[in-house]
C-alpha cells in the first residue's frame, strides 16, 4: 500500500529453484512472497518461468509440467491470499494450441491476469521460438483457471485502489526489443513496470543491461523492477546470475548482488508522486502518448484490470512514516554528485557551458571589456575564472577584464587581501575604489543618521557598488558581469537594482553547494601553484556579504548562515519543492532521512521546519526579484529565469503552504 508520502516499495526475489520441480519451487515462492511482504514490500516479481525453471529446454513440451505450473499457480494465489501485496510469477501457458511465456500477476488470492511474452529470443544461445508463441496475436483474451475466467493478453495493465499507481508487465526480451511494450504501457498510464526475466550472463552484458534500464525509465518517465533468474539456473552452456535492478526515472535505486549462491532479495522504495509530477511537468510525454496511443490497432488498446482496495489494520501497519525506514537513498546534495559518481565530470561540464555562454554573450555584442566586483567571496571568485576561461576562448587579451574591489563598512582584510591577491596570481589588474566615502553622503543626504545598521545602511553600499560597475562598463564599452548564484536568487538574497543586477549573470544557474565544488575543480585541474593557495583560502572563508562592520578583531562578523540558515538546507528545499513539486510535509521527511547518517540527526525535525518556513517565506516573497533578472545560463535540471523554467505571480501567496508545513 502506498504510505503517505507516495512511496510504493518493490521487491525482486530471485530464488533457489531447481529446475522442473514445480511444486518444490512453488513452496519457496509462497515462502518468499510472506518474507518481503513482512519487509513492508507492496509489490513483489519474481523471475521469469519461476514456477518451472527458464532453461527446461524440451520438457515445456511435457504436459505434466506446464499443466502442474498451471495447478500450482491457482494453489500459489489461495495460499497467498493473506498478503494485500502484488506478486508476480511466471509460468508456462498452453492455450488455443499455442505455448506461452507467461507473467502471471496475483492479489489477495486472486489471479488478476495473464501477460504473454510478446519478442520470443530465437538467435545465439537463445531458441525459444521452439517451444514458444509470441503473444502479440493470441486466440483468446482469456483463459480458464479453476472455473474462473482470468485476463489473457499483452494489453492488459493492473491498476491499483490503493493508489500505488498502474503497472505494465514485461517479459526479459520484450525490454530489448527497439521499441519495448512498455513503451505504450507507459504511454497508456503504466508509472511502474515490472520485467520478470531470465537473461544470461556474458562479460560487459551487466553493464548495458544496468544502463538500458536506467534509459527505460527515464525516457518513460517511470519506475523499472527487473528481477532474473539466478545462478541455480545455470546449466549446460549458460550462465545465470540473478541480476536485480529497480530504476526510476534514469536513476538506478537498488541493485541485488549477482553470482550469488543463496536466494536473493532486491528491495527499494518507488517514488509516485515524483513520477506523476514529471509527468505533468514533460509535455512531450503527454503529447506522445495523444499520438502513438492513437496508432495502435483497433482492439488492441489496453485493458484495466483494477485491484480492490484494502483499508485493513494489517495493510495500514506496512505504511513507511519513518525517514529511517525509507528504502532509497536521500542525497543530502542533490546538486552535487558524489566523488565516485562523476563529480569531476561535472563540474567541468558545468564550468565549460558557464564560460561558452559568457564567450557568446561578449562575441554577439562585440566588445572586449567586462566589468566584475571581486570581494574574495566565493561567488565573485567563480564569476572571475569563468571570465578568464571565456576570454581565453575568444582569444582577447585578459587586459580586457577589469576587476574592482569596492571596500566598505564591513570589508575585512581577508577578503580584500584575497581578492587583490588572487589578481596578481592570475595576472589581471585590480582596481579598488573606497565607497565609504560615498556612502556616508548618500546617508546625510536621505537623513540617515550612518551608524544605525539597518536594511537602508546595508543596501545603499550594494546600490552604491552596483553604480561604480554599471558607470565604468559604460566608461568603457563593457558588461557588467553578475556574481549571484542560484540559491540567492530562491532566498531573494540579493538587493534590488543593487547586486540584483548586472548586464549578464555567469552564476545564476550555479547553486550555492556547488560553487565550492567549481572553484576545487579549478584548482586540481587548471590553477598553478599559487592560485590554487589564493583560491584554498577562498574556499574556506565564511559566506557573507560583508555590509556590516567587522568584529573586534577584525573578523567577518556578518555570517549569512546565521541569519537565513545553512545552505545545504536551503538547496534541498529549492531542489525537492522547485525540481520535485513536493508538500512541506514530504521535504521534512525527505530532509530527515538525508541528514541522518548512522542514526546522528544533523538537524532536529524543529530546526528543518524552521529554516523550510523561513525558506517558503522567502522564495514566495522575492519572486519580484526574479522576475527581472539579467539573462544567464542554465547549467542543470533547475533555473529561476521567467524566460527559462519558472514563471510565478509575484503576489502569490505562500499561507497554503506555511498552513501545511504547521500541521
Amino acid at each position: 500500500m502506498k504510505n503517505e508520502f507516495g512511496y510504493t516499495r518493490i521487491g525482486c526475489v530471485s530464488p533457489e529453484l531447481r529446475l522442473g520441480d514445480v511444486r518444490g519451487n512453488t513452496n519457496i515462492i509462497i515462502r518468499e512472497a510472506f518474507t518481503a511482504y513482512n519487509e513492508g514490500c507492496d509489490i513483489i516479481i519474481f523471475p521469469e518461468m519461476s514456477f518451472t525453471g527458464y532453461t527446461c529446454g524440451d520438457l515445456f513440451q511435457q504436459s505434466s509440467l506446464y499443466r502442474t505450473a498451471l495447478d500450482q499457480l491457482a494453489r500459489c494465489a489461495g495460499e497467498t491470499s493473506g498478503l494485500p501485496a502484488i506478486i508476480t510469477v511466471g509460468l508456462p501457458v498452453f492455450l488455443d494450441g499455442r505455448m506461452y511465456n507467461v507473467a502471471a500477476v496475483l492479489y489477495k488470492g486472486s489471479i488478476l491476469g495473464l501477460v504473454p511474452k510478446t519478442y520470443i529470443p530465437n538467435h545465439n544461445e537463445f531458441y525459444e521460438a521452439r517451444w514458444f508463441t509470441s503473444g502479440i496475436d493470441t486466440l483468446s483474451d482469456s483463459i480458464s483457471i479453476s472455473g474462473i475466467e482470468i485476463p489473457f493478453g499483452t494489453d492488459l495493465l493492473f491498476q491499483s485502489g490503493n493508489g500505488i499507481g498502474t503497472i505494465g508487465i514485461e517479459l526479459c526480451e520484450d525490454m530489448w526489443a527497439p521499441i519495448p511494450p512498455s513503451a505504450r504501457m507507459a504511454l497508456a498510464g503504466a508509472d511502474i513496470i515490472l520485467n520478470l526475466s531470465a537473461s544470461n550472463e556474458l562479460a560487459g552484458k551487466a553493464e548495458y543491461r544496468r544502463s538500458l534500464i536506467a534509459k527505460l525509465s527515464g525516457q518513460q518517465l517511470c519506475a523499472y523492477a527487473y528481477c532474473s533468474a539466478g545462478a541455480f539456473e545455470s546449466t549446460t552452456d549458460t550462465v545465470y546470475g540473478g541480476h536485480q535492478i529497480i530504476a526510476e526515472n534514469g536513476h538506478i535505486l537498488a541493485e541485488g548482488e549477482r553470482f550469488s549462491r543463496k536466494l536473493t532479495m532486491t528491495i527499494a522504495d518507488v517514488d509516485s508522486d515524483f513520477l506523476g509530477h514529471e509527468r505533468i511537468n514533460n509535455r512531450t510525454f503527454s503529447e506522445c502518448s495523444s499520438i502513438e496511443l492513437a496508432r495502435v490497432p483497433s482492439g488492441r488498446i489496453y485493458r484495466l484490470v483494477e485491484l480492490e482496495a484494502d483499508a485493513s489494520a494489517a495493510s495500514s501497519a506496512k505504511k513507511v512514516f519513518k525517514p529511517e525506514e525509507l528504502c532509497r537513498t536521500v542525497d543530502p546534495r542533490p546538486f552535487v554528485p558524489a566523488a565516485d559518481l562523476g563529480r569531476e565530470a561535472r563540474c567541468s561540464e558545468i564550468f565549460k557551458i558557464q564560460s561558452a555562454a559568457l564567450a557568446s554573450r561578449i562575441s554577439h555584442i562585440g566588445c572586449s571589456n567586462v566589468i566584475l566586483g571581486l570581494s574574495g567571496g566565493l561567488d565573485s571568485t567563480l564569476a572571475l575564472l569563468v571570465a578568464l576561461e571565456a576570454f581565453k576562448s575568444l582569444g582577447l587579451p585578459t587586459s580586457g577584464i577589469n576587476c574592482i574591489t569596492m571596500p566598505g563598512f564591513g570589508t575585512t582584510k581577508r577578503t580584500k587581501g584575497n581578492a587583490k591577491k588572487l589578481c596578481e596570481a592570475l595576472g589581471l589588474e585590480i582596481k579598488s575604489i573606497d565607497i565609504k566615502k560615498a556612502c556616508r553622503q548618500h546617508f546625510a543626504d536621505i537623513d540617515h543618521d550612518g551608524v544605525t545598521t539597518d536594511i537602508t545602511y546595508e543596501n545603499t553600499q550594494a546600490r552604491e557598488r552596483t553604480q561604480i560597475l554599471m558607470d565604468i562598463a559604460n566608461k568603457l564599452g563593457g558588461i557588467v558581469i553578475g556574481t549571484g548564484d542560484l540559491s540567492e536568487q530562491a532566498m531573494g538574497w540579493s538587493t534590488y537594482n543593487g547586486d540584483h543586477m548586472s548586464n549578464y549573470g555567469v552564476n545564476t544557474g550555479v547553486p550555492k553547494t556547488l560553487v565550492r565544488f567549481l572553484v576545487e575543480y579549478y584548482i586540481t585541474h587548471i590553477a598553478d601553484r599559487k592560485t590554487s593557495a589564493v583560491l584554498a583560502d577562498i574556499n574556506a572563508t565564511p559566506i557573507s556579504p560583508e555590509l556590516l562592520p567587522p568584529d573586534a578583531d577584525g573578523n567577518i562578523a556578518q555570517k549569512t548562515e546565521d541569519k537565513i540558515g545553512p545552505y545545504e538546507l536551503h538547496d534541498f528545499f529549492l531542489y525537492q519543492i522547485v525540481r520535485c513539486g513536493f508538500a512541506p510535509r514530504k521535504v521534512i521527511f525527505l530532509a530527515q532521512a538525508a541528514f541522518t547518517k548512522d542514526g546522528q540527526a544533523k538537524y532536529s525535525r524543529e530546526e528543518i521546519k524552521k529554516w523550510l518556513a523561513l525558506f517558503y517565506r522567502r522564495f514566495f516573497s522575492q519572486q519580484f526579484k526574479r522576475s527581472c533578472v539579467p539573462d544567464g545560463p542554465k547549467v542543470g535540471t533547475i533555473a529561476l529565469s521567467p524566460r527559462a523554467d519558472w514563471r510565478m505571480p509575484s503576489d502569490a501567496s505562500v499561507q497554503l503552504w506555511l498552513e501545511e508545513l504547521e500541521d
